[in-house]
């Protein structure tokens, strides 16, 4: 990864430090005369009004800002300059990418500035971790064990190691999602675990775990026994409610291979039943991913085929309101040719307005903004192929800078 931008090697401990190697001007394409005329400005400029004023930046070039002169790092790291950040909505997600390497390092796409940036992500060994997000805060979850977790920061790369979850130590399927409440600084993570019934392939126990980062305790919410369906991989929490996906076993022989779960996280009631709360997928599906889009849950699905629901023929995007999905749009076939044939060949992941989908097969990186309904490919990622098998997945996060741990 020699020779790419890589901002965060300019903070450390959650504070920005002054380089003299990092040419903040240049990366902005800004001309000598238009930086003396900002400089100008800048002396007439009283610090909580400069303060406003760089809060509005763009991440990345926040950093840069801390690199101007020892006037901007001081504010850039002040406390009441994180104060005023928190206020400032939240800035559009970046999308990580991960290579199937052994080492848990990536590139990371900022669609503002339109740049892909170096970051090695602290604590997690490998790539093929289970992660989940919310706001500016990521979890990440073992895949062996399924009993290390961290919650990070993967600006300021500070993190936090979580007790242990309570459980089965292995189950066949986990998976992992978050919230942060930005009011409280605090956070919830569930994992959802599914193990088969010895002998019997139709039963599975699913159980939800809780943490919770006030009382920094584990709980167990629900243990129920399925009949047809086990539990996957994918989950997330949106408005207070866990959602996740189930798929069939056979047994019942049901219309669609997917179903969705809901689960109240903020009641927890032990009278909950999960097999009262499914919710119908909209069409048949070779695979589905779930994400949480200003508190609605959003589904971004493969579409199946008539006659073979094995193969994927095309990419949907739903939006579920109460119990009903309503299409917000179907990927155009110029977008889709590349995705290739199997059943899960994407990954994708969204928040704010931006869904992000990637293949598994290849680096390239499509958009979807949800407010304008169009669609379009990233700059190109700088990473390469090793070999011709090699796998490609990622996740998305807000940057943000008061996230703390």
């Amino acid at each position: 990864m020699a020779g790419e931008p890589s901002w965060i090697s300019h903070y450390d401990n959650a504070t920005l430090r002054e380089t003299e190697e990092f040419d903040s001007i240049s990366e902005l394409g800004e001309e000598g005369d238009e930086e003396a005329t900002a400089i100008s400005v800048d002396v007439n400029l009283p610090d909580d009004l400069l303060e406003l004023i760089l809060a509005c930046l763009p991440i990345a070039s926040i950093f840069r800002a801390g690199c101007v002169c020892k006037r901007w790092h001081r504010i850039v790291t002040s406390k009441s300059f994180l104060w005023n950040i928190s206020y400032v909505p939240p800035q559009k997600p970046w999308y990580f990418m991960f290579t199937s390497s052994d080492e848990p390092i990536g590139y990371a796409y900022d669609p503002v500035l339109r740049k892909w940036y170096s970051i090695e992500l602290p604590f997690i060994g490998t790539s093929n971790w289970f992660i989940a997000s919310s706001c500016g805060m990521v979890c990440f979850m073992d895949n062996d064990s399924r009993s290390e977790l961290c919650v990070c920061n993967p600006v300021t790369r500070t993190w936090r190691k979580l007790m242990e979850p309570p459980g089965l130590k292995i189950s066949d399927y986990s998976a992992l999602a978050i919230s942060f409440y930005r009011e409280s600084q605090s956070y919830t993570v569930a994992i959802v675990k599914s193990k088969q019934v010895p002998g019997n392939f139709f039963q599975w126990d699913i159980s939800i775990h809780i943490y919770d980062s006030e009382k920094v305790t584990w709980g167990t919410s629900i243990t129920e026994v399925l009949m047809g369906w086990r539990g996957g991989d994918e989950s997330v929490i949106c408005n207070g409610v866990l959602y996740f996906l189930v798929y069939s076993t056979g047994g019942g022989l049901p219309e669609n291979r997917h179903a969705l779960v809901a689960y109240n996280v903020s009641n927890r009631s032990s009278q909950a039943r999960l097999a009262r709360s499914f919710i119908q997928v909209p069409c048949s599906l070779t695979c589905g991913r779930l994400m949480n889009m200003k508190e609605k849950l959003v589904m971004v699905g493969g579409l199946g085929k008539a006659d073979r629901p094995d193969i994927i023929k095309g990419i949907g995007i739903w939006i579920l309101n109460g119990k009903k999905w309503e299409e917000i749009a179907k990927m155009p076939h110029k977008f889709f040719q590349g995705f290739g044939e199997l059943d899960d060949v994407f990954a994708s992941r969204g928040a704010g307005d931006l869904i992000y989908i990637q293949s598994y097969g290849a680096p390239a990186l499509l958009i979807f903004d949800m407010n304008h309904k169009h669609w379009k490919w990233s700059q190109k990622c700088p990473v390469t192929k090793k070999f011709q098998l090699q796998l490609f997945t990622g996740f998305c996060f807000e940057p943000r800078l008061e996230i703390a741990l």
